[in-house]
């Protein structure tokens, strides 16, 4: 069941004047501002709109069923990719994983994406495109990031973790391939029970890329060459993570 008017009412009352001491170095704080409906080609939505004391970005959840309470509720955190989520670029796979989320979690009695403003893992917009011309030249992801002057990757968590606090969710079952998104969540509080993987087939364009997060970063891709969507349900337990 999504969620009712009265209980969205009395959300975004107590929301109203929420102040905290913060989540993270940062004493990041976010508030729920706006909640509406959203019926898109994946399936039928609610998003969640947040404000937070960081900075001018607002971020978004976007929910399929009511997470309120719940454990072990689906959840992807997506970081924004203009260039892969709105213009379909081939040299990344954010788009596939955005809409194989979507699609995913629609499929579930309750479950949400977290749509994170971090574009080109936290550099921004502007660097990501000289990050790519760098390796239009021939270094890799990892590579251009430390050539300009950042960490392999800039992302942080802590507006993602008081997100799923205000939504009152008590554990979730993490879509990713990244070990250190999940080791982020777990750090700022989050309940991590599980993790589901989300492996997307690559194309000519970013295998190279997908080869430099499983072989650089870390990432669960071991099925990069041979290629397959996770089966609905397919779960990996995060060990020594309750």
């Amino acid at each position: 069941m999504a969620l009712s008017p009265e209980l969205i009412d009395s959300i975004l009352e107590a929301e109203a004047d929420h102040e905290c001491g913060g989540v993270g170095e940062q004493k990041v704080c976010v508030r729920i501002v706006a909640i509406a409906e959203l019926p898109s080609r994946f399936g039928r939505f609610q998003v969640v709109a947040f404000w937070n004391n960081r900075d001018s970005k607002d971020h978004i959840a976007i929910l399929h069923g009511n997470p309120i309470g719940r454990e072990d509720v689906p959840t992807r955190v997506h970081s924004e990719c203009l260039t892969g989520d709105a213009l379909g670029s081939l040299r990344c796979d954010c788009r596939d994983q955005l809409e194989v989320a979507l699609q995913r979690i629609a499929q579930e009695e309750c479950g949400m994406v977290l749509y994170l403003r971090q574009e080109g893992r936290g550099i921004g917009l502007l660097n990501k495109l000289r990050a790519y011309g760098l390796q239009d030249r021939g270094l890799d992801t990892v590579e251009a990031n430390l050539a300009l002057g950042f960490r392999d990757d800039e992302r942080e968590y802590s507006i993602a973790a008081h997100m799923l606090f205000s939504l009152g969710v008590k554990s979730i079952r993490l879509l990713t391939n990244n070990p250190k998104k999940v080791e982020e969540l777990v750090k700022h509080g989050v309940r991590v029970s599980g993790r589901l993987p989300h492996v997307i087939p690559p194309n000519e364009h970013n295998r190279f890329y997908l080869e430099t997060k499983r072989d650089r970063s870390g990432h669960f891709l071991d099925a990069i060459g041979k290629p397959h969507l996770p089966e609905q349900g397919e779960d990996v337990r995060v060990e020594g993570v309750s």
